[in-house]
């Protein structure tokens, strides 16, 4: 199942951002609960696994996609974390967060489940739906006054390199695959993959 709780309450038991803006640890860096202050030294198997968990919270997967895109990557040329790190970023939910349509990718998914976004002129109400290199991702002619979406384009979000955005005509395009050094530096894929390959 996907977890649908407290975002920041995963983010403090992690130590780690999941919503990418460190907001969620400026308060309390420890971790929830009475115990919180005393981390336990981790075992080699609960790094991986909380490695694992990290990328799952930050995506919003359930552990069945998780899995299920590990195993992808897998039969993808190249670097199996890396390659892991790229399907997850070229999910629809994903670039209409990156994009600055949504503030968090669990209102981006939100945008795309209620069929506010379309690509390459199709509506699409798949979250999980893997973008091609070259898509053009907007926002339908029937949501163009959609308050959420006006209300983060006004807002000062990053875009990151590898997408193209028209504020002006809430378009944006994917215009190619991230560099590894773009994405989050925190994460380490290649525990996941070790956790996996147990």
């Amino acid at each position: 199942m996907r977890y649908t709780g407290p975002v920041f309450k995963k983010s403090r038991r992690y130590g780690f951002s999941t919503l990418e803006t460190g907001k969620e640890l400026r308060r309390k860096t420890q971790a929830p609960g009475i115990h919180g202050t005393s981390r336990k030294k981790l075992s080699e198997y609960g790094v991986q696994l909380q490695e694992k968990q990290k990328v799952r919270f930050m995506y919003g997967l359930s552990e069945k996609q998780l899995r299920k895109t590990f195993e992808t990557a897998g039969k993808m040329q190249g670097i199996h974390g890396y390659n892991l790190l790229l399907l997850l970023e070229s999910r629809l939910d994903n670039l209409v967060y990156r994009a600055g349509f949504a503030k968090t990718r669990r209102a981006a998914r939100q945008l795309v489940n209620h069929g506010h976004i379309t690509v390459d002129g199709k509506r699409v109400d798949i979250p999980s739906y893997r973008v091609k290199v070259g898509s053009t991702i907007s926002v339908r002619e029937s949501s163009m006054d959609h308050p959420v979406i006006s209300e983060c384009l006004n807002m000062d979000i990053t875009v990151p390199a590898f997408i193209n955005v028209d504020k002006q005509k809430k378009v944006a395009t994917y215009v190619r695959y991230p560099e590894r050094e773009e994405l989050n530096s925190e994460l380490n894929e290649s525990l996941i993959v070790e956790f996996y390959n147990r």
